[in-house]
């Protein structure tokens, strides 16, 4: 029942390696989709986020305006620690649920956590093996420009926000090169799943177990 976390930076290729992963069975838990359902309206975390930041980053209907308080925390590293106080709890008991439940379903299943922000907030779990994408920050801030839109200044300044390459990197067990074709990508996600096993065998004798 391996328990397996996978993070990368913005337009690494995460969610592609989630998919391929899927699609050989592992069972994918995507903590940004935890994230905007425990912000649902009528829940606590929702209350709290209006309580602390205002009503103004609520929707006439209830909802979240994510763009709002996207502006409002963005760069101002107190309001962030203000939102990840409210929200990664949440998020965290959350995640432990539907760990649980796919183990329960199936106590063999491989169950993957597709997380963002790995580092700033869940390194030390009990992860079995990390799984980092990469590609490096200039092929990064292309993709966010010609596949998302933003300008380059926009791009710039997401990339800028989050912790360097160097620290992802530092704890994977295995990294997936993002860098080259999307052929090139699958493959490696491919090698992976066939040598899990190893891969797990390698991480179990050469650190000691993370706690949680």
């Amino acid at each position: 029942m391996p328990l397996v976390a996978l993070t990368g930076g913005i337009a690494s290729g995460k969610s592609t390696i989630a998919r391929r992963l899927a699609e050989h069975g592992a069972v994918v838990v995507d903590a940004d989709q935890l994230v905007r359902e425990v912000q649902q309206p009528g829940s606590p975390v929702l209350a709290a986020i209006a309580a602390e930041f205002g009503e103004g980053m609520l929707r006439p209907d209830g909802s979240l305006d994510r763009g709002t308080l996207g502006a409002a925390v963005f760069g101002d590293a107190d309001a962030v620690a203000r939102l990840n106080a409210i929200v990664h709890p949440a998020v965290r008991a959350e995640s432990a649920r539907r760990f649980a439940e796919a183990f329960t379903v199936d106590p063999a299943a491989v169950v993957v956590y597709d997380v963002p922000l790995l580092v700033e907030a869940r390194v030390s779990d009990p992860w079995e093996l990390i799984v980092v994408a990469h590609a490096p920050a200039d092929i990064r801030r292309r993709r966010l420009v010609e596949l998302r839109g933003m300008s380059e200044q926009e791009a710039s300044a997401r990339l800028a926000s989050q912790v360097p390459d160097a620290a992802r990197l530092a704890v994977a067990d295995v990294v997936i090169d993002t860098a080259g074709s999307l052929d090139d990508t699958l493959r490696q996600v491919d090698a992976l799943w066939t040598d899990l096993d190893a891969h797990l065998s390698r991480r179990a004798v050469s650190r000691e177990p993370r706690k949680a």
